[in-house]
């Protein structure tokens, strides 16, 4: 998140842009006073917050994030809606928008083709007899309809940032993480599956019994050999360049001329594996494995991919499983959230300029810059005053944290969607097959050329902000920039305690786990010192241990208690607490004078600046969710859970102790176990 520098004109300007009513800076019914900070500092500043936003029978976790998220879907389905009372002018954005928001809206319609769209794919699936055919039945999935058996596309080579590269690795779970192949304690989830599985056949006309158990003689094992979560960290570990020929002599179950054809693949020397061992298990099965088995695991992959845009009763069976039972969820979203996220989705950027037209003034764009750069100067002084970092790897540090290559709001150059076709006349699954179809095109279409540094990664209406290593880049949408996040009647303390900390959190992604491992221009080389980079892993693996020991389910009946994952969430730990560091420190730059005396500033609602800081921090991390998200969460994030990126993060942290008087409680961790790394 960013640095802030409070611009009256700038502040005022946001203000008038929406036109909303004033939002208090820490509203005192957030907090639970019945809890002391020093026992639960979570529970103190968010209870009364937890409290009045019970979950919806929709969510199974709703928070400060998804209650600005839910804010923007009104305002989106708002411009729909206005949208469809014209009739745009036909292959405009307006008119692919509108079509498809409709599409999504249509139940009758929807209802009445059932299973029609999805019929001539799964009888070409299904018709199947051996394993020549398997090479176009894949590529036209990997175009428009999921990732069976591995996944392609074109990205940065990380040694050379500047270049796109052929890119391909493991992919093809249907319920997307090993654990719940593999655990023991996992098999009320499989079973669920399983009959997931089951409704989705007999719904497509594929009343065959034998197909579930088809589809797990082939996930299963794609599960044994599938990296983990944690593996997946590794970066240098997915780094094996190959040269084509000798690519396609390992991994030959696929005839590849016919698959570059059928994917608009052109010539090319090098390929990037990312994960060798489990493509290689992937490639053994499409060899080996009965050809029953393929279709059945190709005819669930598809029609997974498709029943969220098929009929009630094939979204209804998706829910149950992937809704229900994986996350806890009581009942769907209302049809027009979800119509509405759809073209949200496909036509995100076309999306985004509406919104940022109405919602976001050009001027704050100058206004956040000068944000991120106070936050900057902070962390180039805590760079600076590290005891374990030599000057040596210090230099470089700065080197990279002065070329950011800076993004806020929404983008100089809007992407271009002329090409995209959406035809009314088709059915909803088809149109979303055609739009699959010209994203993976437009990412082939990047192959052998440079690398384009100023295309975003999130759309402007996205509630997050990102930090991406091999652009050495920071970009902070226009939708984060609102209350609670950053609010312009809120006093610096409150929205360097929030906006503050979201920027210095990716700033700090940079120099975490992953982002160290890259130079000030986007590319995998070690600047460090063998000893810098020792010490550094040291107070990373200490880190670790720290969430490893943190129960975040009890142990319940035959499920066993869950813990956090600390190797797993590594880089969004460090970040979150580089994030409250930064921030704290150009929060106190603010207080001094210009002979550099601090004035300590005048108690608001009985809270001191530092301890509304903290506060605000808690606050943008408000949330309640469901025990079956906590497990699901626990497994696939590489975020620790809301609860714990506060409580956790602050028991590190000193200035956290002075600001609410903290010498003992289940907040207080002793000096000599507290980590702090930048």
């Amino acid at each position: 998140m960013r640095k802030v520098i409070f611009l009256a004109t700038a502040a005022m300007a946001m203000a008038a842009c929406h036109n909303t009513a004033k939002v208090p800076a820490i509203d005192m019914a957030n907090l639970d006073t019945s809890v002391a900070p020093n026992a639960d500092f979570y529970q103190y500043a968010t209870g009364g917050w937890q409290k009045a936003h019970p979950l919806k029978p929709e969510d199974s976790r709703y928070g400060a994030f998804d209650m600005l998220a839910e804010l923007n879907q009104k305002r989106i389905n708002d411009l729909f809606v206005e949208m469809g009372k014209s009739t745009p002018v036909q292959g405009t954005n307006e008119q692919k928008i509108s079509d498809l928001y409709k599409m999504g809206l249509d139940s009758t319609r929807l209802n009445a083709e059932g299973a029609a769209p999805v019929k001539t794919m799964i009888d070409k699936i299904m018709g199947i007899t051996d394993r020549a055919q398997l090479t176009d039945i894949i590529a036209q999935m990997h175009m428009s309809a999921g990732n069976p058996f591995f996944g392609i596309g074109v990205g940065a080579d990380p040694m050379n940032s500047d270049k796109n590269i052929l890119q391909i690795g493991q992919s093809g779970l249907g319920m997307g993480e090993l654990d719940y192949y593999l655990d023991a304690e996992n098999a009320q989830i499989r079973a669920a599956y399983r009959t997931y599985l089951g409704k989705i056949f007999n719904l497509a006309g594929l009343a065959d019994t034998t197909l579930v158990t088809r589809v797990m003689n082939i996930e299963t094992p794609i599960a044994q050999k599938y990296w983990t979560n944690i593996q997946l960290r590794n970066i240098p570990a997915q780094y094996n360049p190959m040269s084509r020929a000798d690519f396609e002599k390992t991994y030959d179950a696929i005839d590849w001329a016919t698959y570059y054809k059928d994917m608009g693949i052109g010539e090319f020397d090098t390929i990037l594996v990312s994960t060798p061992s489990s493509l290689a298990n992937a490639n053994t099965l499409m060899k080996t494995a009965p050809i029953e088995d393929i279709r059945a695991y190709l005819a669930a992959s598809y029609l997974t991919s498709a029943a969220s845009y098929l009929s009630d009763d094939f979204q209804q069976a998706a829910f149950e499983f992937y809704g229900k039972t994986l996350s806890g969820q009581k009942e769907m979203r209302p049809r027009w959230k979800r119509a509405m996220g759809v073209p949200d989705g496909v036509l995100g950027e076309a999306v985004g300029q509406m919104y940022v037209q109405k919602y976001f003034p050009a001027s704050s764009k100058e206004y956040m810059l000068g944000l991120v750069h106070n936050l900057q100067k902070a962390l180039g002084e805590h760079i600076a005053a590290l005891t374990w970092m030599s000057d040596t790897t210090k230099i470089k540090a700065q080197e990279k944290l002065a070329a950011f290559h800076i993004k806020i709001g929404y983008p100089d150059k809007w992407k271009d969607y002329s090409s995209m076709t959406i035809d009314p006349k088709k059915s909803y699954w088809e149109n979303i097959m055609a739009t699959t179809a010209w994203y993976t095109a437009d990412n082939i279409a990047k192959f052998n050329k440079p690398v384009d540094k100023e295309e975003w990664g999130m759309t402007p209406q996205t509630v997050n902000a990102y930090y991406n290593p091999t652009t050495n880049e920071i970009c902070f949408p226009a939708a984060i920039l609102q209350p609670p996040f950053f609010n312009p009647d809120a006093d610096d303390a409150v929205n360097y305690g929030a906006i503050g900390v979201v920027i210095g959190h990716e700033m700090t992604h940079g120099f975490d786990d992953q982002g160290r491992l890259f130079d000030k221009d986007g590319n995998m080389k070690n600047w460090w010192t063998d000893a810098d980079a020792a010490a550094f892993q040291a107070k990373a693996d200490s880190l670790n241990k720290q969430f490893d020991a943190i129960e975040v389910l009890p142990a319940q009946g035959d499920q066993p208690a869950v813990y956090a994952r600390g190797a797993q969430t590594t880089g969004e730990n460090i970040a979150d607490q580089g994030g409250l560091g930064i921030a704290y420190t150009a929060y106190h730059n603010t207080l001094k004078d210009a002979n550099g005396v601090e004035k300590e500033p005048a108690k608001i609602d009985g809270f001191t600046g530092d301890q509304r800081f903290y506060i605000a921090y808690a606050t943008v991390w408000a949330q309640n969710i469901t025990p079956e998200n906590i497990a699901r969460m626990t497994k696939l994030d590489v975020h620790s859970l809301a609860k714990w990126r506060v409580d956790a993060t602050l028991r590190n942290v000193q200035h956290f102790y002075d600001a609410f008087n903290i010498t003992d409680g289940p907040m207080f961790m002793p000096v000599n176990e507290r980590v702090v790394i930048w």
